[in-house]
């Protein structure tokens, strides 16, 4: 029994001194470092969640905002002056946060709405005045070229969990969001409100749909009446994955029968939302 229980501790001894001595000597590339990673989890010291977030790390050291940053086409932003009235309709639909608030135009960005500084005013009387310009928050300005690992450190240091990113002519280009950086390392953060997501298909105008790639292919093919196959997958994003032929970044496009399929948000590991729109509608 001794003996046995002294082979495996030698073994497994042996196993972490070539991991140290692969990390003592240095790897010198990316792909030295992946080899060790991949040495580790085979031999158990890490399981693979673990070497996830550790080259999800890897990975964000090497990106820059514009690699994940929501467009300015997709930006949720609130009028300077609109109503109380009109703001909340818009928070409930969107379920963020925080909302960059405008000016005149979209490249005018007055500060940052923090949905909690609106809960006084909606307990206030009707009668006092309201104006969402008193309850903004400074916005952080980052250019495109900004690494995320900077970004993160950044976020952590002011305490900030959104910056609006700007082009190269100092134009809005997009925003980035602590939690986008953050999946890039963990994967997807899923709160109250991604889940309640989950369980339908939005419609977003006449032949326009927001549709979480989590949804059964059967769930699909009864909203629209279509007859997409269901043989190899279960879920709307592993077909269009299939469609597409690699991991799609934000904002590609692929055709299935008479749907296109637009990417709205994705990491390096799958689609999670599509932008769907009925072609011949």
């Amino acid at each position: 029994m001794n003996e046995g229980r002294s082979s495996n501790v030698s073994s497994d001894k042996s196993w972490l001194e070539k991991i140290a001595t692969a990390f003592s000597s240095e790897p010198k590339t990316r792909q030295e470092l992946s080899e060790v990673l991949d040495t580790a989890r085979e031999n158990e010291v890490i399981d693979e969640d673990a070497q996830s977030i550790i080259e999800g790390a890897m990975q964000v050291s090497a990106m820059q905002t514009r690699d994940i940053m929501v467009p300015r086409s997709q930006m949720q932003v609130i009028k300077a002056d609109a109503s109380l009235e009109e703001i909340l309709p818009q928070i409930v639909e969107s379920a963020h946060s925080r909302y960059p608030v405008i000016g005149e135009n979209p490249d005018d960005i007055l500060g940052i709405l923090l949905v909690k500084d609106l809960l006084p005013q909606i307990l206030a009387s009707k009668d006092d005045p309201f104006s969402v310009t008193s309850l903004l928050r400074t916005s952080n300005v980052v250019p495109e070229s900004k690494r995320l690992n900077v970004l993160l450190r950044e976020f952590r240091q002011n305490r900030n969990h959104m910056a609006i990113v700007i082009d190269e002519y100092g134009g809005i280009a997009g925003l980035i969001t602590l939690e986008d950086v953050l999946e890039e390392i963990v994967g997807e953060i899923e709160d109250e409100t991604d889940i309640e997501a989950d369980a339908f298909i939005r419609k977003l105008g006449a032949s326009d749909f927001l549709v979480q790639a989590l949804t059964p292919i059967d769930d699909f093919n009864e909203e629209f009446g279509a007859d997409l196959n269901d043989d190899e997958f279960d879920t709307i994003g592993g077909l269009v994955l299939q469609q597409f032929g690699h991991l799609p970044d934000r904002n590609e496009t692929a055709l299935l029968e008479n749907f296109e399929f637009k990417v709205i948000n994705a990491d390096q590991r799958k689609i999670h939302s599509l932008r769907v729109r009925v072609l011949g509608s």
